[in-house]
C-alpha cells in the first residue's frame, strides 16, 4: 500500500507539535492494508519490545511469539544471554517451538532437527545419507535482541537502528526509579476487539479519566506536567497523584514500601511513558505496570498486562496480600477501558469519522502519532 493524495495529506497533518497537531485519521484504525503497511514499516522494520527481561530468568526459559507476521522463539542461552531465532526449521520450514517453557534444546516436531540454545544445528535424522549436506550450514536465522532497563527488545530488521539510538533520552527521565531491578510478580494476557494503537493511546492520556474512570481512579490524578520533549522513539509524561496512584481509594492500609532511592517530587505521582511502539508502562510510588501490546488484526489487539515491584518489596511482610490490592486496581481500570475502546473501534469504521485535535491531556499520544505518521510516510 502507498499513502498519497489526501490520505497523505492527514498523516502530514499529524506531524507537529501537540499544540497544533492533527489526531490519527480514522482509516489507520481499521484499514486492513495500512495495517499490513504497519506490521513491514513498524514491527519488522524496528525494534519491539517483548516485555520484561525477567520472563525469562533461566537457561532454556523460551517464548514463541508473532513480530509483525513472523514467526519468533525468544529463548535465554546456556551463558545467560537473551537471544531470538526465527521460529522455522531450516528443513521444509515447520514452526519449531509453540507456547512458553523450558527446553534444553528447540526441537521441529515434523522431522526432529534439532537445534542448540545458540542456534546451531546439532541433530538432522537421516541426512547423513544425503550428497552434500553440511549441518552447520543449516544453524537458525538469529535476530538482533537486546536488555536495557529491565526490559527486552527485538527486532527482525537487518539494519535496525542502535537500540541506544531508540532509546535516546529514556535513562535521564527515569533514573529515580530502579528500573533494572525491578521483579515481576503478575503477568496476566488478554484481547480486546479494538486497534492495537487505541489500546496504548488510552493509557498514555489524562482525558478520559473524569468519563470513563470517574468513580474509580479519577479522583488519584492531578492535572498532568506538559509532556517532555525526547529525542528517541518514546513518548513520556508524569503527574502527581493523591496518595499513592497504584491503589483504589479506601485501600491505603495495603500500601507497600516506595521503591529504595525513590524521593523528590518522583516519589509524589506516576510517570507514564510509551516506549514505541508497542510498550505502554506507568511507574508509581511502589510499583511499575505495564501493558505489551502486540496487532492481531487491525479490530484486535493481544494485550500482557505486567506489574513489578522491588525484590525488597516481595520480600516485607504482608506482600501476598497487598499487591493483590494492586491487581484489584488495575483491573478495574482495564476493565472500565475495554468497553469504551470497542465503542471507539465501532464509531472509527464510519466514514464519517473526521480528523480532529488534541487536547492538551494527550501529548504522549500526539507524539505518537507523529512519529507513526512520519514512519509510514517514509
Amino acid at each position: 500500500m502507498q499513502i498519497v493524495g489526501a490520505m497523505r495529506d492527514q498523516l502530514t497533518a499529524c506531524i507537529a507539535e501537540p499544540e497544533v497537531a492533527y489526531t490519527l485519521p480514522a482509516w489507520c484504525y481499521v484499514n486492513n492494508d495500512v495495517y499490513e503497511l504497519e506490521q513491514s514499516t513498524l514491527f519488522r522494520n524496528g525494534w519491539v519490545g517483548v516485555g520484561r527481561s525477567d520472563r525469562w530468568p533461566n537457561a532454556g526459559d523460551y517464548s514463541a511469539i508473532d513480530i509483525g507476521g513472523v514467526p519468533v522463539v525468544i529463548v535465554r542461552d546456556e551463558d545467560g544471554a537473551l537471544r531470538s531465532y526465527a521460529n522455522t526449521c531450516m528443513h521444509r520450514s515447520a514452526q519449531i517451538m509453540s507456547g512458553e517453557g523450558n527446553c534444553s534444546r528447540m526441537r521441529c516436531p515434523f522431522h526432529f532437527w534439532t537445534y542448540a540454545l545458540d542456534g546451531r544445528l546439532v541433530g538432522a535424522p537421516s541426512m547423513h545419507h544425503t550428497p552434500g549436506f553440511e549441518q552447520d550450514e543449516y544453524g537458525l536465522v538469529e535476530f538482533a535482541t537486546e536488555e536495557r532497563y529491565g526490559f527486552a527488545f527485538v527486532t527482525v530488521s537487518d539494519s535496525p537502528p542502535a537500540i541506544d539510538d531508540h532509546l535516546a533520552g529514556f535513562e535521564e527521565l527515569h533514573t529515580p526509579w530502579p528500573l533494572e531491578s525491578l521483579v515481576t510478580t503478575r503477568r496476566r494476557e488478554f484481547t480486546v476487539d479494538c486497534n492495537w494503537k487505541a489500546f496504548a493511546e488510552v493509557f498514555n492520556e489524562y482525558y478520559h479519566l473524569p468519563y470513563v474512570h470517574r468513580t474509580s481512579i479519577d479522583d488519584l490524578y492531578n492535572d498532568p506536567d506538559p509532556g517532555d520533549l525526547v529525542s528517541g522513539a518514546f513518548a513520556t509524561q508524569f503527574g502527581t497523584t493523591e496518595g499513592t496512584g497504584g491503589l483504589l481509594a479506601g485501600n491505603d492500609s495495603n500500601i507497600l514500601p516506595a521503591m529504595p532511592g525513590l524521593d523528590g517530587r518522583a516519589a509524589t505521582g506516576v510517570r507514564y511513558t510509551w516506549m514505541f511502539p508497542n510498550i505502554v508502562i506507568a511507574l508509581g510510588t511502589e510499583a511499575m505496570w505495564m501493558y505489551e501490546v502486540y496487532p492481531d488484526g487491525a479490530g484486535r489487539v493481544r494485550c500482557a498486562q505486567v506489574v513489578a515491584v522491588p525484590p525488597e518489596t516481595v520480600e516485607s511482610p504482608a506482600f501476598a496480600r497487598n499487591i493483590e490490592a494492586y491487581y484489584e486496581r488495575f483491573d478495574v481500570a482495564i476493565d472500565e477501558d475495554i468497553p469504551i475502546l470497542e465503542q471507539q473501534h465501532a464509531g472509527q469504521k464510519s466514514p464519517f469519522a473526521k480528523q480532529s485535535r488534541y487536547s492538551y491531556l494527550e501529548p504522549s499520544v500526539s507524539r505518537f502519532a507523529s512519529w507513526y505518521a512520519e514512519r509510514l510516510l517514509g
